[in-house]
């Protein structure tokens, strides 16, 4: 008889094992990558709008009338996320007068995704 040489049959399969094995470390390691780009997109994208947001309430005429400040937001928000913008006048006179601010207003630009509060946030001054 002629002697035939090949591959057993246990052989094949602890070969397709550690396939499997490493295949499915890489596909783990796969969807680590994915979730991270996501949460970097997600950073990204706040922080852009956040710094839009500041420098559209700079550009915005300064708010002496209401107390406390409104500012306008952004006409375009994407969707899922939101931005609250918070102005803090900032009195230096003893006692401190609520409607009196000495030109100087304390601008806090928060911006929040879905059910994640402050992705991030930004503080400026806004003089007048």
């Amino acid at each position: 008889m002629k002697s035939e040489k090949g591959f057993t049959f246990i052989e094949v399969v602890i070969g397709l094992a550690i396939m499997g094995i490493i295949a499915v470390g890489f596909i783990g390691g796969l969807g680590t990558a994915a979730k991270g780009l996501m949460i970097t997109d997600e950073r990204e994208t706040a922080n852009n709008l956040a710094e839009a947001q500041m420098e559209n309430v700079k550009n915005q005429d300064y708010d002496d009338l209401n107390n406390p400040p409104e500012y306008l937001k952004l006409p375009y928000i994407p969707p899922g996320y939101d931005i609250n913008i918070t102005a803090e006048r900032l009195d230096r006179d003893t006692p401190p007068n609520p409607n009196d601010d000495d030109g100087v207003q304390k601008i806090t630009v928060t911006v929040d995704h879905q059910d994640k509060l402050a992705v991030i946030t930004l503080e400026d001054y806004k003089v007048n």
